[in-house]
């Protein structure tokens, strides 16, 4: 009897706290359909005095049951924080934007005056925005200070349409002497590109509050680099900067130098995997030796950045006295030069804050300047050239060009799908893109004698795995060419396939420090998908199970597809 109050009691405690006003139904892997499955959390927020936040991340809601609970929250004026990230795993994409017009559509009717709304890991994309569209624009989130939309997939139409919300929202509260001044923004693995990042960055240009900016892994070259910067500056409390895993080149970095001059308050800035190079590197510690007096954390790390270049970056972090971390890793130092740093830090009593050398890509060849600008160029006019060739091959078919011009000027044979630039930065549409062909082409790029690499792949082709059923369809027949040729390899080695994979995952350490990527629930349904397959060998499905089973941090953000992805192994398991 003692055992059940406690464990009521537990239980009571886990879905709420009283004294910040919060329901949480967090990480409770429900399926709920229909307004009979959340009879029971209806009740609860109709009853809840006060309710100021809803956790309803780690479940999956269909439109029916998102409609009832927005019924409930009609009556919580009081309402403030939506922790509402991982709620449409295995939903339609169809079903995202009615759902949340209707949970929205609550909270404007509520009066509610939201100061988090967090819907990050739910890969709604563009149409997803829209959902949320007139929530923005309301006067529901004029005292909006955190919009997390990590992981939407909303790509370049979601962030212009995100953009223009913003902007409209900024107007109308400001018209009331109310201006919103929103301070974080988290918009990571979205696909934003130039267009979206130029959008966003006269949003965060108007508003001028903010103090935490994320953007990783978003595909952005330096125009959008560019924008971002001078808008920036216009934002003097910024604390925090992560553009990690974005392509800067020189241009880029040296725009962005120019505007921290202007920012003290920095604290974090993560400019890793960004390609800053030397120029740029030595424009940023410029920066760094003539202000920053509260820098806590610099990563420039993975930027082709020569040793000369990362001495000038130490140097310039030598006044630093809050300094916690400079983060230097995997650039083109050589043995002498990752030396020279380590003593450098050491002569200036800081060593302890340089981070690990440990993947440093050893002196660079020499290489003339053409080439260098010549592959920038290329970087920053990829879009520009796709239209090119489409509008190209638009002419070839309405038959626009007179027989004159045909002689004078050829058409040149339209260039094969880019399957590196699928890899390098991975979006649905470009793997739609490439065509019934596509798994083809993968195959003919990734090296399958080659575990790791393979690995790597398997995972990029994943990230981009949507619900949709032409996009689900082409990943997964994308993967199954891939593995089911790497298996059939006689040197293919399965059990360092897998390795890779737990190591990419982020669920062992590698002896290499192989960096981890950042897990998304696209790459659990592709592991799911895989472990049925004929050619993947059922002696690994017990390890995989044995490292997905335990508790980490690296799934912690996708615990849908994670059950999913442990009962089926489970079942395979139990089945071989």
């Amino acid at each position: 009897m003692a055992t059940d109050i406690v464990a009521q009691l537990a239980d009571s405690l886990a879905k709420t706290a009283v004294e910040d006003g919060e329901l949480s139904y967090k990480g409770q892997g429900r399926k709920l359909d229909d307004a009979k499955s959340v009879e029971d959390m209806v009740k609860e927020i109709q009853d809840f005095e006060g309710l100021q936040a809803l956790r309803l991340e780690g479940n999956t809601f269909g439109v029916e049951a998102a409609q009832a609970i927005a019924k409930a929250l009609e009556a919580k004026s009081d309402f403030k924080r939506c922790y509402w990230s991982d709620m449409f795993t295995g939903r339609l994409r169809s079903e995202i934007p009615p759902a949340l017009n209707s949970l929205g559509g609550a909270l404007m009717l509520a009066g509610a005056r939201l100061t988090v709304l967090d819907l990050s890991d739910n890969a709604f994309g563009p149409d997803g925005v829209k959902g949320i569209e007139g929530l923005l624009k309301s006067v529901a989130c004029f005292t909006l200070q955190e919009l997390r939309l990590n992981n939407c997939g909303m790509g370049i139409g979601g962030g212009k349409i995100l953009a223009a919300s913003l902007m409209q929202c900024h107007q109308k509260s400001s018209a009331e002497n109310t201006p919103l001044r929103l301070k974080v923004f988290v918009a990571g693995r979205n696909r934003l590109e130039n267009d979206g990042a130029t959008a966003l960055a006269q949003a965060f240009k108007l508003m001028g509050s903010l103090e935490e900016v994320h953007m990783p892994q978003n595909g952005i070259n330096h125009p959008g680099v560019t924008a971002l910067a001078l808008a920036m500056q216009q934002n003097p409390g910024l604390r925090i900067l992560n553009l990690n895993d974005n392509t800067f080149t020189e241009k880029g970095a040296v725009a962005m130098a120019q505007a921290l001059k202007d920012l003290r308050s920095i604290q974090v800035i993560n400019f890793g995997d960004c390609l800053v190079r030397p120029e740029g590197a030595r424009a940023i510690a410029d920066t760094v030796s003539e202000g920053l007096p509260i820098l806590k954390e610099l990563n420039l790390s993975y930027g082709e950045i020569t040793a000369e270049a990362a001495l000038a970056v130490v140097q310039a972090v030598k006044n630093k006295d809050q300094l916690e971390k400079l983060d230097l890793n995997g650039n083109c130092l050589g043995d002498d030069g990752c030396k020279a740093l380590k003593d450098a830090m050491e002569e200036m009593n800081m060593g302890e804050f340089l981070g690990s050398l440990s993947d440093d890509e050893g002196e660079p060849e020499d290489e003339e300047d053409e080439d260098v600008d010549e592959d920038e160029d290329e970087e920053d006019e990829d879009v520009e050239e796709e239209e090119e060739e489409e509008e190209e091959e638009e002419e070839e078919e309405e038959g626009e060009e007179s027989s004159q011009n045909k002689l004078s000027t050829p058409t040149s044979a339209p260039r094969p799908p880019d399957v590196s630039s699928f890899l390098s930065f991975p979006s649905p549409d470009k793997l739609l893109k490439l065509g019934a062909k596509r798994a083809l082409l993968v195959q003919q790029q990734v090296d399958v004698t080659d575990a790791a690499k393979t690995a790597e792949a398997f995972l990029k082709i994943a990230s981009v795995y949507k619900e949709n059923n032409e996009v689900k369809n082409a990943v997964l027949d994308t993967i199954d060419g891939l593995l089911r040729k790497a298996f059939s390899t006689p040197s293919f080695q399965g059990y360092s396939f897998v390795s890779s994979l737990l190591v990419l995952l982020g669920l062992i350490k590698s002896e290499d420090k192989v960096k981890p990527v950042l897990v998304v629930p696209g790459h659990l349904h592709a592991l799911e998908h895989i472990v049925r397959q004929d050619y993947f060998p059922k002696e690994s499905v017990a390890v995989l199970e044995a490292f997905v089973s335990r508790s980490g941090k690296s799934l912690e953000s996708c615990g849908n597809a994670r059950n999913s992805l442990q009962s089926t192994l489970q079942r395979v398991r139990s089945q071989s």
